[in-house]
């Protein structure tokens, strides 16, 4: 069955089996996005450190063997197997012939009955097939013992046993990590194809928002959100775009929601997209775009839009993918990591993007839940002293108490099947931090 298109769903939600916006899963809305994503396409040639948190545009492939030759995993003693006799190696005796040094090899043949002195990452000499740990064997003028039985091959790491030639490393579609960097070092390539950075322009919306710095009137709040939406942005290395909050004003509005769809890829605004909330935000993305808005079976988090909104003049029109955040300052972060993480990552140029890391823990506390929807509790994920994870959910679960998030660690994710939760029960936790 080919996929409807946005317009179509819009015109006419039955196209699609199951499709409800007045109650979406949690999995089926992130399905909805990714079939509607339009990944970058445009390739940048950058320096090898430059790459860091950028996209791979072509496959690597290894032009050698790494390492390129057999060389010692240990400083030791590299000979061939073939001078100890079975069951004998506590009665052979081997004579050093000279020493191997990482980067300066030892060129004579080794023969039965002699060995040479190897450091670690040494090239192994012609001949020898073996390394025995130094602290494994006696000295005695120019010869040794061995004093313990080796397997051939021991201590031995061998040409390509990390990279062999031509062998694909990393395809096309990769996120670069750091250890990339060092993998794509030791083949000796300095530069890589990526794709450019994903552009994401923000505003916050709504008449009760001051800007810090300044002073608050009766009713008003400080806008936190577009502070942590540019920490999330950060996190993902896409090009930032800020353009402040956004009066309830018809034109005011229009022209922030033109202006960003004029220069970025995503659009992301918070607040305005909920049922009672002023529908000027509403109106303009119908006149412009073609945006879905979906109840979410899920809490904090409900209100969710998604679509697209068109920038640009006659002669150069741009298209820009949207997301309509709710306004409460965890629900916003809740939704972002849900659904906006994971299509950033697609339209940076990654094929399939690993979710957030999730176990299993013991809760400890109690959780009053209703079933018909996925939650996201706040939780800090510890090892116990009896060595077992556990979670504490936090104290406050309400969405306009950011300070949870601030706490959290993790998010404690119960799906539309679960109903309240007994303290020292088995619960998903969602890793909100990596390493790498």
């Amino acid at each position: 069955m080919t996929t409807p298109s946005l317009s179509q769903i819009i015109n006419d939600p039955s196209c699609m089996d199951d499709y409800d916006p007045n109650s979406m899963p949690v999995a089926q809305a992130r399905t909805f996005i990714r079939q509607f994503l339009s990944p970058v396409t445009t390739i940048e040639n950058l320096s090898l450190r430059d790459t860091l948190g950028r996209v791979l545009a072509a496959d690597i492939l290894s032009p050698c063997n790494v390492p390129n030759h057999d060389n010692s995993a240990m400083d030791g003693y590299a000979y061939a197997i073939e001078s100890v006799a079975a069951g004998e190696s506590a009665t052979t005796s081997l004579k050093i012939i000279g020493t191997a040094f990482a980067g300066k090899a030892f060129n004579a043949h080794v023969k039965v009955g002699e060995c040479v002195r190897v450091m670690t990452g040494a090239v192994i000499p012609t001949g020898a097939n073996t390394v025995i740990m130094q602290e494994r064997v006696s000295i005695a003028g120019d010869s040794i013992t061995l004093n313990e039985a080796q397997k051939q091959g021991a201590n031995v790491r061998y040409a390509g046993e990390d990279l062999s030639l031509n062998q694909m490393v990393l395809a096309a579609g990769h996120l670069m990590r750091p250890a990339d960097l060092g993998l794509i070092a030791s083949l000796g390539i300095g530069e890589l194809s990526v794709f450019r950075k994903l552009k994401v322009a923000f505003f916050s919306t709504g008449d009760e928002l001051t800007q810090i710095g300044q002073p608050l009137a009766s009713g008003q709040i400080y806008d936190s959100n577009r502070y942590t939406i540019y920490g999330m942005l950060s996190r993902l290395g896409v090009e930032i775009i800020d353009m402040g909050v956004v009066r309830d004003d018809p034109a005011l509005l229009e022209n922030a929601l033109l202006a960003a769809a004029n220069q970025a890829d995503v659009i992301l605004t918070t607040g305005g997209v909920s049922v009672g909330e002023a529908d000027y935000m509403k109106d303009l993305l119908a006149k412009h775009g073609q945006v879905l808005f979906w109840k979410i079976a899920m809490k904090p988090g409900r209100p969710l839009a998604f679509g697209k909104v068109a920038g640009g003049s006659s002669t150069n029109k741009n298209t820009a993918h949207y997301f309509g955040l709710p306004g409460n300052p965890v629900s916003t972060m809740v939704t972002f990591y849900q659904f906006v993480r994971e299509a950033m990552l697609i339209l940076m140029g990654q094929n399939k993007p690993k979710p957030l890391p999730m176990l299993n823990a013991i809760c400890t506390g109690n959780i009053k839940k209703m079933t018909g929807r996925t939650e996201f509790q706040r939780g800090v994920l510890y090892i116990a002293d009896d060595g077992l994870w556990k979670v504490k959910p936090t104290d406050n679960q309400s969405s306009g108490v950011l300070r949870s998030m601030s706490e959290a660690n993790c998010f404690i994710v119960l799906d539309d099947t679960v109903g309240n939760v007994a303290a020292g029960a088995m619960v998903q936790v969602q890793i909100l931090e990596g390493i790498i």
